[in-house]
């Protein structure tokens, strides 16, 4: 019975969360990029070096508004299979709360940066968030294979939104280095594979999220390898750039995700050895 309702209960928000995902979303991210680009364009009349982030903001803004809106089609879609209980729910249902998860965070650091006051993207945040978590414990798991997932899952997102973050920064400032079309020396030319490198460590993460849900190892290796990948480059990035402290904060997430994966409690929990140990046989044959 408990179960039962769990699955009610989740359908319901599921569905309630898509439905904002698709009426809400697209009105707070335009009144959001309305707001940076109001600011941004006032700073760029006295330091045009940031002249690169209108053109990115008004880019990457409207991009990820749409993957939200489609993620909310498919919620709204999916919540009466989540109600049957159908297994193949869970992964899907994860992947797409990963979207406003990171996007509204994507779209929160620069309004904070250049707005500042209440927050607004970070609501964009908090939806795919609720759904998240609430999806994580709510699932019939054993209490540690909650909280594993749990912290895995959260430090995967928090990673996946700083590095794509991470290689708009790199792109912006790029975009207006000194010295075009050549790179000025080190500071400059780090930046051509710090940006990429984060951006394809990203795809790694956000695909390592249904596989890990499913407890497979292939999900484990996939965000394994994305968060050494960024913690590899940010490193040395940042005693390359020391302006900044953001290559830093990338490097300390990718400890938080590598530690999430590789502590042996926290590991065991998160995979299933019996599915895993079906996937070997098979390969083996």
């Amino acid at each position: 019975m408990k179960s039962n309702n769990n699955r009610v209960i989740l359908a319901i928000i599921t569905a309630l969360i898509g439905l904002l995902m698709i009426t809400a979303v697209p009105i707070i991210t335009q009144v959001s990029l309305e707001r940076v680009l109001v600011e941004l364009a006032i700073v760029v009349e006295g330091d045009p070096k940031f002249a690169s982030g209108i053109k990115l903001f008004g880019l990457f803004y409207p991009i990820w508004r749409a993957l939200i809106f489609v993620g909310g089609i498919a919620l709204i879609a999916i919540s009466p299979a989540i109600n049957k209980g159908e297994k193949w729910t869970y992964p899907a249902a994860m992947t797409i709360f990963a979207l406003p998860s990171i996007g509204g965070m994507f779209m929160f650091l620069p309004y904070i940066s250049w707005v500042g006051g209440f927050p607004l993207p970070m609501t964009i945040s908090w939806l795919g968030l609720a759904g998240f978590w609430v999806s994580i414990f709510l699932q019939d798991n054993p209490k540690w294979v909650k909280w594993a997932q749990f912290f895995a899952l959260t430090f995967i997102g928090m990673l996946a939104t700083h590095a794509f973050t991470i290689g708009i920064g790199a792109q912006r400032m790029l975009m207006t280095r000194p010295g075009q079309p050549l790179y000025a020396g080190l500071e400059w030319w780090i930046l051509t594979i710090a940006g990429e490198v984060n951006w394809i460590g990203t795809i790694l993460l956000v695909i390592s999220i249904p596989f890990l849900t499913l407890r497979k190892k292939s999900g484990w290796w996939l965000a394994l390898v994305g968060s050494l990948a960024i913690l590899v480059i940010d490193a040395p990035t940042q005693i390359i750039r020391t302006k900044t402290f953001d290559y830093l904060y990338g490097s300390l997430l990718a400890i938080g995700v590598l530690v999430s994966l590789l502590i042996p409690f926290l590991k065991n929990h998160l995979l299933d050895e019996s599915v895993n140990s079906n996937l070997d046989a098979e390969v083996e044959i």
